[in-house]
């Protein structure tokens, strides 16, 4: 680590540290989402449905640890942009799979390649190698505190940390 960075860092705490990334994050990314419905929790939805076997409703909520009926309404508007659809299942009609729509795919491909940059831009201080090893420790981490409490919401985690409290 270079000698400014060694400095600067003296007496910053991990809480500190982590709220300021995030809130620089956010502030990036809901920025490059904005022509998606519900910014960054829609992209994360995309990105389940889009990557993942078509979950269903309630699986998708339970993923994403968001509430179900908040997700009612995320789906609906979503769906309503013509990025998704919610199909019956084959083998329970009772139950909804969410699909990405073609329109969804290419949309949640763009928004990739812009939350790529604008995560760039965000660790922009960091050397590439870094950058790497920022993305991995900080998604070992995250998995590993999912698995704990699987209920946590990170939505809420998120407002909390980029409140001004």
């Amino acid at each position: 680590m270079s000698e400014p960075i060694e400095s600067a860092a003296r007496g910053v705490n991990l809480g500190w540290s982590l709220a300021l990334v995030l809130r620089r994050w956010h502030e990036a990314v809901e920025e490059v989402l904005a022509d998606i419905p519900h910014g960054t929790r829609g992209y994360h939805i995309l990105g389940v449905v889009a990557h993942e076997c078509p979950p269903t409703q309630g699986a998708l909520a339970t993923r994403l640890v968001i509430d179900r009926s908040v997700l009612t309404y995320l789906l609906d508007d979503l769906e309503t942009a013509g990025l998704l659809r919610r199909v019956p299942d084959r083998k329970d009609r009772r139950v909804r799979r969410i699909i990405a729509t073609e329109k969804g795919r290419a949309i949640l491909a763009d928004a990739e390649q812009r939350v790529a940059t604008a995560e760039e831009v965000v660790l922009s201080a960091l050397p590439p190698e870094q950058r790497e090893l920022f993305r991995a420790a900080a998604g070992q981490a995250a998995v590993a505190l999912h698995a704990q409490d699987p209920t946590t919401d990170p939505c809420v985690a998120v407002e909390i940390a980029l409140s001004d409290r």
